[in-house]
């Protein structure tokens, strides 16, 4: 928007105030919302108005049309639009010269009237009175559809959400879903709990982690990169299903699947197994998927995915075989390297674990449909109890969704004898030079030492479900405010500008 038109509206404010009209007042009580308005009055005939019906409702002005002594307007809140007609008899000469001379679109506005149905068949509000609730300096960006450079969007989500009710309903989905996870754990005894994100030590997976520094105690700190350990701490406290919805934070790059801080749902439960909890994973993915898409079947990029139960189960020794030829329980590690380097996928650092890992990268996008990738070997699962027929593998599976790792579970290893030998392991990758390693925690294992029961653990990340629901081709688009490259406020001002000028 233009200075001018700005300063403009600044001028508007300082005269509202001068005629006694508040331009942000305090309160308006609301009793009716666009989308319940427009269903319960659905059965009017058209031209019939329900003036026995009290209507108070209120939102932004996203359209206005002005003729002579009436004009409609278009409001909208968080449950859709709803058209509202503003008569000079009906409001008094005064308060219709304000709405003629004050309100614009953007701004936000209280009405106060009952229902009708006009003759074309719309359900609408006949104002009887009406309120300025909130004055809109800045002018709705009417191009926002066709801007180009997705940061800015990233980082005026807000305008986004206000100028697109796709965006809105992404994020309205976004909520269900949640809403949708705890109801149906809450349904099997599952209790929500929590952990901390600010620690002394990061573990429960492997990544790089945030580091900061706590003042307080002169002490380095990190921002966790999984609840896993600290929930496990709670079975040793006595909790049986227990389950934490929370954000994590990994030192990593961006990708259209990747981001620093996002969603992960972590789930255990006590006296389970790894089946058991590939079970309930299906069981409670395929619930969600079809209670917000309508269907089992949908639409991600172009492909149809099926979440129709039962789900595909695959070893992921066998499937590289199948598709690599390699054998990475019985391969040497030069074989491995010559497979990687065939392919162009050489990793930098030759341990075996990081191998076996950047082989299982080359072959991962050959599934779309859900699909339980079972028995990783256990110099890569550092967590997991070892696989109890097979003791070259562990008992864990990944599941994978459109070429994308959408869960990670085990049969949790609580053997702390075990555990410790583990991180030893963990700890020479980190002198090696491996900074996603995890770290001796040496808290963790005393907690083991007390005693934690056979469990079933999960790890869910929630945005990439969402990306295939909402059919978004990137995790940003699924996360309100993702983080994006600083710049200065004033040239943001100037990109956004040239952007809504092409």
């Amino acid at each position: 928007m233009s200075e001018e038109t700005r300063r403009q509206r600044l001028r508007e404010i300082d005269q509202m105030r001068e005629e006694g009209v508040e331009p942000y007042p305090y309160r308006f009580e609301k009793t009716h919302w666009a989308g319940d308005i427009k269903n319960e009055f659905s059965t009017l005939e058209n031209s019939q108005t329900k003036e026995d019906v009290e209507i108070r409702t209120a939102g932004r002005v996203m359209a206005l049309r002005s003729h002579g002594k009436s004009s409609f307007f278009v409001l909208r809140d968080d449950t859709g639009r709803i058209q509202a007609y503003i008569r000079l008899d009906s409001v008094g000469k005064d308060s219709f010269e304000i709405f003629k001379k004050y309100v614009n679109i953007g701004d936000f506005v209280g009405v106060t009237g009952f229902p009708f149905k006009t003759h074309t068949g719309e359900v609408s509000v006949f104002a009887k009175s009406f309120e300025i609730l909130s004055k809109s300096i800045r002018t709705m960006p009417e191009k926002w559809h066709g801007l180009k450079d997705k940061e800015i969007i990233y980082r005026q989500r807000y305008a986004e959400m206000l100028s697109s009710d796709e965006a809105l309903n992404r994020f309205k989905i976004r909520s269900e879903l949640f809403r949708l996870i705890r109801e149906f754990l809450a349904q099997r005894r599952f209790i929500e709990v929590d952990t901390p994100m600010l620690l002394h030590l990061t573990g429960g997976a492997s990544a790089r982690p945030f580091e900061t520094r706590i003042n307080v105690f002169e002490s380095q700190m990190f921002l966790r990169i999984a609840e896993e350990l600290f929930l496990k701490r709670y079975l040793v406290g006595g909790f049986e299903r227990i389950f934490e919805i929370g954000k994590n934070f990994r030192n990593e790059g961006i990708s259209y699947k990747h981001h620093p801080e996002f969603t992960m749902m972590e789930l255990y439960w006590a006296y389970a197994d790894y089946n058991d909890i590939m079970d309930i994973t299906e069981a409670m993915i395929n619930h969600i998927v079809e209670n917000l898409a309508g269907s089992t079947r949908i639409s991600y990029q172009g492909r149809e995915i099926d979440f129709s139960r039962p789900w595909r189960r695959v070893k992921m020794a066998d499937f590289i075989q199948d598709n690599l030829g390699a054998n990475i329980l019985e391969d040497s590690d030069e074989r491995l390297i010559e497979v990687l380097k065939k392919h162009n996928s050489e990793p930098d650092m030759k341990e075996r674990g990081h191998l076996i890992e950047k082989l299982w990268d080359l072959v991962e996008d050959k599934l779309v449909n859900p699909t339980f990738v079972t028995e990783h070997p256990v110099i890569i699962s550092p967590l997991s109890k070892v696989h109890r027929s097979d003791p070259r593998v562990t008992e864990r599976f990944e599941l994978i969704i459109s070429s994308m790792e959408m869960a990670n579970a085990f049969s949790e290893l609580n053997d702390p004898i075990e555990q410790h030998r583990r991180f030893l392991h963990q700890a020479g990758l980190r002198e090696a030079g491996d900074e996603e390693a995890q770290m001796m925690d040496d808290d963790f294992l005393r907690a083991l030492e007390y005693g934690m029961p056979p469990t079933g653990g999960l790890g869910i990340g929630w945005d990439r479900i969402l990306m295939l629901v909402t059919d978004s081709p990137t995790i940003r688009d699924i996360i309100p405010f993702p983080l994006v490259r600083p710049i200065s406020f004033e040239e943001e001002e100037l990109q956004s500008e040239e952007e809504l000028q092409e």
